[in-house]
């Protein structure tokens, strides 16, 4: 299955190569050209007779950790890369460095702690990574100062058709825009595989600058919290009411007429949709909408439960609209006026 493909690979924000590779190998049948840029984006494109530039965009990168330091007795001190909640991390299992060395974050038993550090969340100060090395020389044979850490998460389905894995944020967008350079269009279509989007967007702006587009369409795997106790505002998106179109994020004010056309294409064609309803986060649209003198842009996503963490869960039914949704978008935008 294509998303246990693209989750299991281990690519953090900055070291994006693994699953660059993978997806090059997998799109290169599709289009006419393949290649990556000099900050490492992979831009795959695919020809069309009609001149106006599509350009669809989805990062590679996941969240993860990195080697800050290594202590006497052989564990390691860490920094994170990206958002992630310190609290999910303790007892979790991780692979360490280009050797991908087993490895088990740890922190002092609570039988040793006192009661004032019972009651507040472990800080990154407080916990380490165990590769079972008895000293700081013996875990200098096996990794280094500034090495990558990933979560160490296998694909599994669940119940019916639901998926849980690490980096549905955003492989899941990849996996969407992987499925639509196998369709044929009109206008010439740039798929823009991103990098470094979980430590500031960094990728994106530098694909938009090059490609050009004259309309953009980001791909994110987003937060859902549709789930026991969460507040009924603060529930972003919903898993199986389909994918959520952006109004508004931390990075971007989405125009309000390309919004509304959007929804209209998927009315009539009969795809569920919903909003993204609250404005924290951000996705590469940031950048991209302020690329150059601007670039008409919206945000589709697919709602995933625990982002940022070594499980997410998501709806297959939500991808394959996701999926609808984009194609049909591509098929109308002469009529819908969106360029």
């Amino acid at each position: 299955m294509l998303l246990k493909e693209l989750t299991e690979i281990m690519s953090t924000s900055g070291n994006e190569g693994e699953i660059r590779e993978k997806i090059k190998s997998i799109v290169k049948p599709y289009v006419d050209d393949v290649y990556v840029d000099k900050i490492g984006n992979l831009i795959a494109y695919k020809n069309g007779k009609k001149n106006n530039k599509i350009m669809l965009a989805a990062h590679m990168d996941e969240v993860g950790l990195m080697v800050k330091s290594i202590n006497d007795d052989g564990t390691l001190k860490f920094s994170p890369v990206g958002g992630i909640d310190k609290r999910v991390l303790v007892a979790k299992t991780v692979r360490v460095g280009k050797y991908k060395i087993n490895g088990v974050i740890g922190a002092k038993p609570i039988h040793l702690q006192k009661k004032n550090e019972q009651k507040r969340p472990l800080d990154y100060d407080d916990l380490y990574i165990d590769i079972g090395a008895i000293s700081k020389d013996d875990a200098l044979k096996y990794v280094s100062i500034g090495d990558y850490v990933h979560f160490d998460t296998n694909f599994d389905m669940l119940g019916n058709g639901f998926v849980k894995a690490k980096a549905l944020d955003d492989r899941i967008g990849c996996g969407v825009l992987i499925d639509i350079l196998k369709n044929n269009y009109e206008y010439p279509i740039y798929a823009a595989f991103t990098v470094q989007e979980e430590v500031g967007l960094r990728g994106a702006g530098v694909a938009a600058y090059n490609i050009g587009p004259d309309f953009a369409i980001v791909v994110e795997g987003t937060v859902a919290a549709d789930v026991a106790d969460s507040v009924p505002y603060l529930v972003s998106t919903e898993l199986g009411r389909g994918p959520a179109i952006s109004l508004m994020d931390r990075t971007s004010l989405y125009n309000k007429e390309l919004v509304d056309k959007v929804v209209k294409i998927a009315d009539e064609n009969g795809i569920p949709h919903q909003f993204r309803r609250i404005a924290s986060g951000g996705n590469d649209a940031g950048k991209i909408h302020l690329t150059k003198g601007g670039i008409k842009t919206i945000a589709i996503s697919i709602p995933c439960r625990y982002i940022h963490s070594f499980n997410s869960v998501a709806y297959l039914d939500d991808y394959t609209n996701t999926i609808k949704l984009i194609d049909s978008i591509i098929k109308n935008i002469e009529r819908e006026a969106l360029l």
